[in-house]
């Protein structure tokens, strides 16, 4: 996937780890707040309560669902850039226009795409216990699912290696942008 970074002029940066059910959001999150100790929200505690029990009974959220949730997210995020702090937060993420919400007016966000083959993805989702996303959502989230565009702050990762790996790959990436704010596009974290 090609890099599709923007100069970023602000202090501190947001971390929006995204993707499908089942990519590995929270445990690269995890990984990247163990390393760091940067402010973490899981973006599934924000969701209200009729949402997570839609999903749990295997109704699929519409945008209606979904627009509450991604304004509670996206005041988290400004609450941690008016703190001058670091965050990551896990959000599917899904459309344009929901990362369009958890980024306006908040420059430090920066999306990270994990990104898996279907059968990686079904095999996950179908070994997890103790979730409230069934694994007969994924299909509905595969066919949202919008990859990042160019214009959009972010990179795509691939979630064929150890969370820990993954994370290592992030933060570099992110810590490269820092340091070298006109790096030339192109570049994939792998």
């Amino acid at each position: 996937m090609t890099d599709t970074s923007t100069t970023n002029t602000t202090t501190t940066h947001t971390v929006v780890v995204m993707g499908v059910s089942g990519v590995g959001k929270s445990s690269v999150a995890a990984e990247i707040v163990g390393r760091t100790g940067w402010s973490f929200v899981e973006g599934d505690d924000l969701h209200p309560e009729a949402n997570r029990a839609k999903m749990a009974a295997g109704t699929p959220l519409d945008d209606a669902d979904r627009w509450p949730w991604l304004r509670r997210i996206a005041a988290w995020i400004g609450e941690q850039e008016a703190a001058g702090r670091d965050a990551v937060v896990t959000c599917s993420a899904l459309k344009r226009s929901y990362r369009d919400v958890l980024r306006d007016g908040h420059p430090s966000v920066r999306f990270v795409h994990l990104l898996a083959t279907r059968e990686l993805l079904q095999r996950r989702v179908d070994n997890r216990r103790d979730h409230f996303m069934p694994p007969s959502l994924l299909g509905s989230q595969l066919a949202t699912l919008e990859p990042l565009e160019a214009d959009e702050p972010g990179f795509g990762v691939d979630t064929d290696a150890a969370a820990a790996a993954i994370a290592d790959d992030v933060l570099a990436h992110l810590i490269g942008d820092r340091t070298s704010p006109d790096a030339p596009s192109g570049r994939q974290a792998h």
